[in-house]
């Protein structure tokens, strides 16, 4: 069976175990996408949730999203409403007889789970849950999308400045923006260089930056992970990604500079076929440089 085969398998098995595919999801009169949406937002707190970040959060298409919501108004169990602080904001929020039905949900979902982990051994359970948690690993690595911005753009900015943040509090000697060489954002922009961010779920999760030369190697900076998602090899993939833009651009090779106290960076350069090099950029900072050739 190839792997399109294996994962389809899957999930027919996944849907007919957690009963999917019934109209009435756990016997409450609503299918699973309107219990799963009502469960979201009570899981926002007492202040709701704001319509486009559940539209981001659950990858929604927004018509979609309205229908489900006034089918949920129309059975009173939530409310929409501007937002207190920002009238042009639509919130969604549980009514009283919402914060009932989403504790049900939460009894009857417990009782599912039972059913399911009930008849297996403790050695089977251990097998089941561990092998549950890295698939959730592996879906959410699945659902980070990478793509070239504008290092102007507020995604951008945020990325920096917690790739920043993050240096300031790992470096032996903590960091200052203005000691080190700086990139501009047009030397990150075409034709001068790239900008890529990783988003998961309409959030900046990681960036990493290309910076071209001319006819000399180009060079890769600000690469970054958000401590949220790190474990899923999002690194990597960023990696890969700002190599595969590189050699679109015609680059033949890439060189990049590190800290010694960004240990896993290294080991994870020198696994991803980066040499070790002289210093050829004079970076303050660097403690090692390395470089790769593109295929």
């Amino acid at each position: 069976m190839d792997a399109i085969a294996r994962v389809r398998s899957f999930n027919r098995t996944v849907t007919e175990r957690i009963g999917a595919l019934d109209d009435g999801y756990l016997a409450r009169g609503r299918p699973l996408g309107q219990s799963r949406l009502l469960w979201e937002i009570g899981s926002s707190g007492d202040g709701g949730a704001e319509l486009r970040e559940l539209r981001d959060r659950l990858d929604l298409d927004s018509g979609y999203l309205s229908r489900q919501l006034r089918a949920l108004e129309g059975d009173g169990l939530v409310r929409v409403e501007p937002s207190p602080d920002d009238s042009r904001v639509r919130v969604v929020s549980l009514t009283e007889r919402g914060t009932a039905e989403c504790g049900e949900l939460d009894r009857l979902s417990d009782d599912l789970v039972g059913g399911i982990l009930d008849p297996l051994t403790e050695r089977q359970r251990t097998r089941l849950l561990d092998a549950m948690d890295e698939v959730r690993r592996l879906m959410t690595a699945s659902a980070v999308e990478v793509r070239i911005v504008d290092p102007a753009e507020p995604a951008a900015r945020t990325s920096i400045a917690a790739y920043f943040a993050e240096l300031a509090e790992r470096f032996d000697v903590g960091f200052d923006p203005g000691r080190t060489r700086q990139a501009t954002d047009p030397e990150f922009t075409a034709p001068n260089g790239a900008f890529l961010v990783a988003f998961l779920h309409g959030t900046a999760v990681g960036c990493v930056g290309l910076k071209l030369h001319g006819d000399d190697p180009a060079e890769i900076k600000r690469l970054w992970v958000s401590r949220d998602v790190r474990g899923l090899g999002l690194g990597g993939r960023l990696l890969r990604e700002v190599e595969a833009v590189a050699s679109r651009l015609g680059v033949g090779v890439v060189r990049l500079d590190t800290n010694r106290s960004l240990t896993e960076a290294i080991a994870m350069y020198r696994s991803h076929g980066y040499d070790e090099i002289p210093d050829f950029n004079g970076e303050p900072y660097a403690d090692f440089w390395f470089e790769k050739r593109l295929a």
